[in-house]
């Protein structure tokens, strides 16, 4: 890996990664600011990309024309669909999938994006795997779990959808960019992975958890993403 974009929908995601950067630029487009540097001697560009998978989808294409990167890495929170994550813990995509993407009325099953040839997007094999040991390392206190990341333009907080998520598309955590990204950077044949810490359970909680839980959430994250680039690089 020569160059990694990051990802992030909040700055409470990236901001802490920007302040860790060495020989900044800052390049402005689709009202977004790429940070291209240095992160602890790798290069890298960060990027709050905003919320939505519009958002998403639009910052990756950016970052794979404007910055050739060849590597892709989401960061952020998102919302638990399994018992067993807790709070805290870590998400790190096998694939995504579009949960809200729903075209069966023409035969096809829900989630599939009519047309293209695969279901879900496959994360990098490499990247899940150096991304699950990294979590262990400087995660210790949190389990880390491999699974699907499930993606829509929708905060996910009913225990009813929350079920019927894990029942159809067998989802370990929902959020709202993830998939774009990953369908983007599938599209450009480069890498990318998912990294998503928890800061809610998806159900009717989910509105009192998630103000509570994002900072320490999102800073998990921060530990995963620092220690993932040296392994890779």
């Amino acid at each position: 890996m020569k160059k990694a974009g990051i990802i992030g929908a909040m700055e409470i995601e990236v901001a802490r990664l920007k302040e860790m950067m060495t020989d900044v630029t800052v390049t402005k487009k689709a009202s977004m600011e790429f940070n291209q540097g240095l992160l602890n001697g790798k290069p890298v560009v960060v990027v709050q990309c905003g919320i939505g998978k519009v958002n998403a989808g639009i910052c990756a294409q950016i970052l794979v024309d404007d910055f050739q990167v060849d590597a892709v890495i989401n960061t952020g929170v998102a919302g638990s669909l399994r018992n067993e994550i807790n709070i805290g813990d870590i998400v790190i995509s096998t694939d995504a999938v579009h949960h809200d993407m729903d075209v069966r009325a023409l035969g096809y099953k829900k989630g599939q994006i009519p047309q293209i040839d695969v279901f879900a997007f496959p994360a990098d094999e490499t990247m899940q795997k150096v991304a699950a040991e990294a979590c262990r390392e400087v995660n210790p206190e949190i389990q880390v779990f491999s699974g699907r990341v499930l993606s829509g333009d929708q905060f996910i907080s009913d225990h009813g959808v929350k079920s019927v998520l894990v029942d159809e598309l067998d989802g370990f955590c929902t959020e709202m960019e993830g998939a774009a990204i990953g369908q983007t950077a599938w599209l450009n044949k480069v890498p990318f992975v998912i990294l998503r810490a928890i800061s809610d359970k998806a159900d009717d909680s989910a509105s009192m958890d998630y103000p509570v839980f994002e900072r320490q959430a999102a800073w998990h994250c921060v530990t995963l993403v620092e220690k993932l680039l040296e392994e890779l690089a």
